[in-house]
């Protein structure tokens, strides 16, 4: 039985560092004693949690450097972006909390009648089971919202970045009261008895079919869920589409943190017209991203962050080729680094077409005409993310709004503004983060009334 999990850098092999594996039989007491906690948590109000969950920012940033460090050498990703994650999500807290208490409040309604207070109250204890890719900003998303609402969390980090999902609890600890904050480390088996243990929440972002496992598994007590799951995010381009915009963007979206993001582009359709010049300068653009060591200054693309996920992208690639696509940029690789791929000729009824990559191809379609995108973006089980380059501004808008995502770009990419929610449609989401209503998601909606006079 293993009693470690060692963590390796995806770039040299090295051993990073190691943690504990938590036993199986260990997560029953653990959720126990989480929950004997919460009643205290929430017993301090918005304004203490508030102010508890404030302090870890300046520290945060104190580490930040550190943590970046940590992040690259455990994950791959390159040293700029991962100290842009942990800035993000330090500079990000006060206006989150602000945020989550004003989603929270009480509210009151009257109708002259009936006087009513809409309450939002914690669950009680809440799973997160967060993924790898960006290991210290997806468990924020998850256990920070938690927390703020007055639930105890028991936090399960990737087995592929346990170290730096340590850390970011380990910050978040030194400023809660004892229990508030668990850490169970493992793989799929503690994930299961983490699921299955006596929690009333499951926040989960990670692959489609792990998220229906555990939402089946969740029917049997009735448990929330809130699960974000991956996407094969489409890009249209329209014929009077700004190229050297469009493609620039491609590259930049399918290819950053090695493609390895929910909302990578996966798949482009481009108006005949404008397809070879388009896919010129794509290949341009591919040229000027180097792949190399994360810590290295030069390096534009890391690592893929496994063997297993490299193997997997590579096969999607070597059977897109032999079903007809072909290659026009990269498809080289050295242990996990991969070279940016641009393929041209990908067809609808390949499987690098339909299931998720997660790794740094794009993937080029020419379509004729905007009724032909639209059938094509929309032909996935997917629904996350998806973005139209387009010139006139009615008929962008127009092709947007028949997409079926549920964040969709035009002219950039997905991230709304502050505010939005992270919402995926189809197979992509079951519930969402951030925004007022996502916040509330984490909370049990309670209506309170008594008649007046």
């Amino acid at each position: 039985m293993t009693t470690t999990l060692r963590s390796h850098n995806p770039a040299s092999g090295e051993l990073v560092g190691e943690v504990p594996v938590t036993p199986v039989e260990a997560i029953p007491d653990m959720v126990a004693k989480s929950r004997a906690a919460q009643r205290g948590w929430q017993a301090l109000g918005m304004d203490g949690r508030r102010a508890a969950l404030a302090r870890v920012a300046p520290a945060m940033r104190a580490r930040a450097d550190e943590l970046a460090r940590l992040l690259t050498r455990e994950m791959g990703k390159p040293l700029r972006d991962a100290a842009g994650e942990i800035r993000g999500v330090a500079d990000g807290i006060d206006h989150e909390l602000a945020e989550i208490a004003a989603a929270l409040a009480p509210e009151p309604l009257d109708d002259g009648r009936t006087a009513s207070t809409i309450f939002h109250d914690p669950y009680g204890v809440c799973a997160a089971i967060t993924p790898w890719n960006f290991p210290f900003a997806m468990p924020h998303w998850m256990v920070f919202p938690a927390l703020a609402a007055g639930n105890t969390v028991v936090f399960k980090p990737s087995e592929e970045t346990p170290l730096i999902g340590q850390a970011y609890a380990d910050l978040l600890r030194e400023v809660l009261p004892p229990d508030v904050l668990l850490v169970v480390h493992g793989d799929e088996a503690q994930g299961k008895a983490l699921v299955g243990a006596d929690v009333e929440l499951i926040a989960f972002t990670g692959s489609r079919a792990a998220g229906k496992h555990i939402l089946a598994a969740a029917s049997r007590g009735l448990k929330r869920v809130i699960l974000e799951l991956g996407g094969k995010d489409p890009m249209i381009v329209l014929g009077d589409a700004d190229i050297e915009r469009a493609a620039g963007f491609a590259a930049r979206n399918s290819f950053r943190n090695a493609g390895q993001v929910c909302v990578s582009t996966e798949r482009i359709y481009v108006d005949r017209e404008v397809a070879e010049r388009f896919t010129r300068r794509l290949v341009e653009e591919t040229a000027r991203m180097p792949v190399g060591d994360g810590l290295d200054e030069a390096t534009k693309i890391g690592p893929m962050v496994s063997e297993r996920q490299r193997d997997h992208v590579l096969h999607q690639i070597d059977d897109a080729i032999r079903a007809g696509a072909r290659l026009v940029a990269g498809g080289g690789h050295r242990g996990l680094f991969l070279e940016p791929t641009v393929l041209v000729g990908v067809e609808p009824a390949m499987d690098i077409s339909i299931e998720e990559t997660f790794g740094p191809v794009a993937c080029v379609t020419v379509v004729d005409g905007d009724d032909e995108a639209v059938r094509l973006a929309n032909d996935t089980r997917y629904g996350l993310g998806a973005v139209v380059f387009g010139g006139d501004e009615a008929r962008t808008m127009g092709v947007a709004r028949q997409l079926t995502a549920g964040m969709i770009g035009i002219n950039q990419g997905v991230y709304g503004a502050r505010g939005t929610p992270w919402v995926g449609a189809r197979e992509s989401g079951y519930s969402f983060h951030g925004s007022r209503d996502g916040h509330r998601n984490f909370t049990q909606t309670r209506v309170v009334s008594r008649p007046k006079g």
